[in-house]
């Protein structure tokens, strides 16, 4: 703060006493910089082994992660671990996932882990999953949609969808829907509150238009190939999808939460990508805006184990803290219309229904 003028203070300062724009987004960004607390007494720079310290010992919980062969998964997982949960990897390679179980009992030697093949681009595999997952007859207290792609290029799944919009959306809506009950009833017989963390980014605001119409479009090769554009389309699916989830739990009287989480800008092998100059000078040039991995998967573990969220659902997080998303991520309707299409989807029949194209 001492490298701020008095001046560029004062203007702050009535730029939030008025309420400006421009100055609450000022403020928002000193705010990460700093690191300084929000509500949560988190903030940006704080860490998953910082933001779990208080939290009830977890060796009564058992907790499904996707994507934790590396980077943010891998620290989640290894940070849930030291607490005391049960973990299932779920992974496309069995030998990366026995790896990471390898590199966190080096660290945690009562580590308790199990390994499961499932590749999320497959419908199929999802379902195979969840069949191998109930034959363990475990309980299922805590699911973290984790994994997740960015394109480089225009790619297919086995089913005909968009690779990415499989991989970060579709496949994990499949593997939510599927493991609900068991959530439910494992909350019902534990008393423990089921909590399912879904990881989204601030990005999702950055899509306009109709999502599944964008994507008919792509198929059609009516328009070009916009990787953006498409992770963008399904992070804004991960939100819409946490919001009807949570609407939907509630009306079962179920005693699971479910919210969303933005890691904030970390540099992970999600941006591994053919151009390293341009991203490596990205990196350079946003380096104070960068988090490091533990504090990138913070506000997942906060999620997932704060007893301070018990009973919260349907909310989307940022640097550990309550966030808004943007105005789209938070229409219901939306939420609907992305539930009664997804599940055409998994259910093998992509509705024919067409949708006009909606502003942003």
């Amino acid at each position: 703060m001492s490298s701020i003028s008095t001046t560029g203070l004062f203007y702050i300062i009535i730029f939030m006493d008025l309420g400006n724009p421009l100055g609450i987004m000022v403020m928002e960004t000193l705010k990460y910089l700093l690191g300084i607390a929000g509500v949560s007494g988190f903030g940006s720079r704080s860490t998953a082994e910082e933001v779990t310290a208080d939290c009830p010992n977890l060796r009564s919980i058992t907790a499904v992660i996707t994507g934790a062969t590396s980077g943010i998964g891998f620290e989640t997982a290894r940070v849930l671990s030291m607490r005391g949960a049960r973990l299932v990897l779920p992974a496309r390679s069995l030998k990366a996932a026995q790896e990471t179980s390898g590199r966190i009992k080096a660290e945690f030697p009562e580590a308790d882990i199990t390994v499961l093949p499932l590749d999320l681009s497959s419908l199929a595999s999802v379902r195979t999953f969840v069949t191998r997952f109930e034959s363990l007859n475990l309980p299922l207290n805590l699911l973290i949609n984790n994994a997740g792609r960015f394109p480089h290029e225009y790619g297919l799944s086995e089913d005909g969808f968009d690779m990415t919009f499989a991989t970060n959306y579709l496949g994990h809506f499949l593997l939510t829907k599927l493991l609900t009950r068991k959530m439910v009833d494992s909350a019902q017989e534990s008393g423990i509150e089921g909590r399912i963390v879904i990881v989204t980014s601030s990005i999702h605001s950055w899509f306009s238009g109709d999502g599944f119409e964008f994507l008919r479009l792509l198929q059609d090769n009516k328009i070009a190939y916009d990787g953006t554009r498409v992770y963008a389309w399904s992070k804004l699916a991960n939100v819409l999808h946490t919001k009807e989830l949570a609407d939907r739990l509630t009306k079962m009287k179920a005693k699971v939460r479910v919210n969303c989480v933005h890691p904030g800008v970390v540099r992970t092998g999600l941006t591994r990508d053919k151009d390293r100059f341009f991203t490596d000078l990205f990196f350079f040039l946003s380096s104070k805006m960068v988090k490091s991995i533990p504090q990138a998967a913070a506000t997942t573990c906060y999620a997932a184990t704060s007893p301070r969220l018990s009973g919260v659902s349907g909310r989307y997080f940022s640097d550990c803290n309550e966030a808004c998303t943007s105005k789209r991520g938070a229409d219901g309707i939306e939420a609907s219309r992305l539930w009664t299409e997804s599940e055409a989807m998994v259910g093998g029949i992509w509705s024919s229904v067409k949708y006009s194209i909606r502003p942003s």
